[in-house]
């Protein structure tokens, strides 16, 4: 993507500054936040940041591509507050689409979750059935089911959704102002190099599939590239066990810290996951990259290099 305008909502956050960041070096880059989640020392100084939220009305949607990825984005977000829950995942969504929309934007990607999928030990593609196990899941859902209606009322309008697996950079990125809502990878190794044991749920058999924030900074790029419409996964197609992690944070490392373990302490718990990334990789040839391992690695990095 070269010399286009571009909004990125929850742009401050996690995934939001990497995608900034990434697209400021060729493109005029707003990164809109509110601030809840995210922080503009994120943000590279060719980065606009606009501190709003995606329910308010004048949004700067005046751009060819909208970066949807603002939202409350945990299961306990939800649980504890529920009705801004919907309002900030399905309303702010409507919000900036018809804003966007109505500016004349046509090219839309948004963030939604894998969640939906359940405990699947083997790849899901995005076709199998789905299922509304928390109120995150429903306000998800709620986005895609939207999407799919703005797709089919308005022609020339794109929305491609985004199914994110479990991503991660590590505290040496812009996962460390997140502290408990961080990927567990990232909590996990922070923890285990300040001599820590690490609690892990069950026994630690439970699979994530893991997938570095650069891959999918890439597959967001690549949706808004070939203006894509639909759902798509964004993960690996492989999965690691809690306890293959931390046996790798270790090694790593060079510690031998022993994580404990304690009884899951949620209904609806998602034990698995892994996906099936054909789809995106048919339609745009996007591959991920970085293997878990050198991924652990590059989290570890920092940890090493003060040694």
């Amino acid at each position: 993507m070269n010399g286009k305008r571009v909004l990125v909502t929850g742009g401050a956050g996690f995934i939001g500054s990497n995608l900034a960041n990434h697209l400021a070096a060729d493109n005029d880059v707003v990164a809109l936040d509110n601030g809840y989640l995210g922080t503009p020392e994120n943000l590279d100084s060719d980065v606009e940041y606009v501190e709003a939220d995606v329910l308010d009305d004048d949004l700067p949607t005046d751009v060819d591509v909208v970066f949807h990825l603002a939202a409350l984005s945990s299961r306990q977000m939800l649980e504890e507050n529920p009705r801004e829950g919907a309002r900030v995942n399905i309303e702010g969504f409507v919000n900036v689409v018809e804003q966007a929309r109505a500016d004349g934007c046509e090219t839309f990607v948004y963030a939604t979750t894998s969640s939906i999928y359940g405990s699947q030990t083997e790849p899901c593609p995005e076709d199998m059935p789905v299922d509304a196990a928390t109120g995150y899941d429903a306000s998800m859902l709620g986005r895609e089911r939207y999407a799919e209606y703005y797709s089919n009322f308005y022609a020339d309008l794109t929305l491609a959704g985004m199914r994110f697996f479990s991503v991660y950079q590590g505290y040496g990125g812009a996962e460390e102002h997140k502290g408990e809502y961080a990927n567990t990878v990232s909590q996990f190794t922070e923890q285990i190099a300040n001599g820590e044991s690490p609690v892990l749920w069950g026994d630690g058999s439970q699979t994530r599939d893991f997938t570095h924030v650069s891959d999918i900074v890439k597959g967001l790029v690549r949706a808004a590239e070939e203006r894509l419409d639909g759902v798509y996964n964004l993960g690996t197609g492989e999965s690691y066990s809690f306890n293959e992690m931390v046996e790798m944070i270790n090694d790593a490392l060079g510690t031998d810290v022993e994580p404990e373990y304690e009884p899951v302490p949620l209904d609806n718990y998602v034990y698995h996951t892994k996906a099936d990334i054909s789809k995106i990789q048919a339609a745009t040839g996007w591959e991920p990259e970085i293997s878990f391992e050198e991924g652990v690695e590059m989290v570890c990095e920092p940890y090493t290099d003060d040694q």
